[in-house]
């Protein structure tokens, strides 16, 4: 498998223009509470720069002072340069042989985790940068959109430091979604494990009880997803459980075992009485093979500011295609990212859903004030395709600089 990923599908030769400048941008929300699980209180903000004044946004889901880092900090040695290094004077249209250049110039350091999360900031502006200079959405530098609609899910993550006041809050977030349009919701249902909101210790039938709710205060007819955050150590012990929850008709299970632990994450997809969902935190297609051939999963969700931007969330999806398994990508972030996982799910047709963070239901500050993505949520349920140049988004350069951090 050839290393670079992909680059623009242009029908004629693309201006010329050279990278003068890789800025990164470290944020964080002054009132993030450091107890609330929720990668979206800050944000690395990667914005490439030309001669000719043409320039990219991109954002990765990781901590983004360790992202910035990896651009910005020098190399002494061939392959553990910064991904600054790398793209300084580069022709941003050669986006694919730019990330093979940036992946093998990193490799001392990177190949996987945070150096590949940077790498997706990266990459993704490059393709913003690419499809403001010719005018054109991203979806269509990447083949053209197969669809003129997606239909998004409300990704929804309530607080509640007691059992009470949690399930409360998740029937009451639920409900608002379905009153907003949405025809599918994702309900985190974390009472316990390495991601317990709020220090609970709830046990697992509390977890059961808790979606037994969910599903009756949205009643039959709309898509529900459930995720647990990787509450159960062993495949038996979650099996034990998730028999009981066939009766809420769960479109998928998201992230059940530790993603590392791909031999009992192929047991729980092998007997479990819904689809299996994994992907959130993996990079490169490379562990997404590891993922869909051991792990035998039944959707793959890729994240664009993670697994290594949208041309390799593209390779991925394309080998879930040949898998037969569906796309449904990861995406807990700002209107930045959520713009180019919907440019991504456009040109993809197994993609049923994206993950959506409703502004209007969510407590994230700088998911509601960074970025104003194109995207609409229709009456019906919809998002209709996009068509403004490069991801369609506005970023707010005043927040920006109000929420910037050394």
């Amino acid at each position: 498998m050839p290393i670079a990923t992909i680059s623009p599908q242009l029908p004629a030769a693309p201006p010329r223009l050279r990278i003068t400048d890789v800025e990164c941008h470290t944020l964080l929300a002054p009132d993030f509470d450091p107890g609330f699980t929720s990668s979206a209180q800050d944000s690395f903000v990667v914005v490439i720069r030309t001669g000719e004044g043409v320039y990219g946004v991109g954002e990765c889901d990781a901590n983004p002072w360790m992202a910035k880092a990896c651009v910005e900090a020098p190399g002494t040695h061939t392959m553990g340069l910064s991904l600054r290094e790398l793209l300084i004077g580069a022709d941003p249209f050669a986006i694919g042989e730019l990330w093979r250049r940036s992946y093998i110039g990193s490799a001392l350091t990177g190949r996987r985790g945070m150096v590949i999360h940077a790498l997706s900031a990266v990459e993704m502006a490059l393709w913003d940068l690419c499809g403001k200079a010719v005018g054109e959405p991203v979806h269509a530098l990447l083949g053209g959109a197969t669809r003129d609609h997606i239909v998004p899910y409300a990704s929804l993550q309530p607080a509640g430091a007691s059992f009470e006041a949690y399930r409360d809050a998740l029937c009451a977030s639920a409900e608002r979604a379905v009153a907003l349009g949405f025809r599918a919701i994702k309900t985190e249902v974390t009472m316990n494990g390495p991601y317990a909101h709020d220090g609970m210790r709830e046990s697992y039938d509390r977890h059961t009880e808790a979606l037994a709710a969910v599903r009756r205060t949205i009643g039959p007819d709309i898509a529900l997803m459930v995720d647990v955050q990787y509450l159960w150590d062993d495949a038996d012990t979650c099996l034990a459980v998730i028999a009981d929850w066939a009766e809420f008709n769960c479109f998928f299970l998201e992230t059940p075992i530790w993603s590392d632990n791909l031999d009992e994450i192929a047991k729980v997809a092998e007997r479990a009485p819904m689809p299996i969902a994994f992907g959130e935190w993996l990079t490169t297609r490379w562990e997404f093979a590891q993922l869909m051939d051991v792990g035998g999963v039944q959707v793959a969700q890729p994240d664009v500011g993670r697994v290594g931007g949208i041309g390799e969330a593209r390779i991925v999806c394309d080998m879930a295609k040949e898998r037969g398994i569906r796309i449904v990508p990861h995406c807990w972030k700002t209107g930045i990212s959520i713009s180019a996982t919907a440019h991504l799910a456009f040109v993809t047709d197994h993609c049923p859903f994206i993950e959506y963070l409703p502004p209007q239901l969510c407590h994230e500050r700088l998911r509601r004030e960074l970025a104003a993505e194109e995207l609409v949520l229709r009456p019906d349920g919809t998002i209709p395709l996009p068509t403004k140049p490069g991801l369609g988004v506005e970023v707010d350069w005043d927040v920006v600089a109000r929420y910037e951090v050394d």
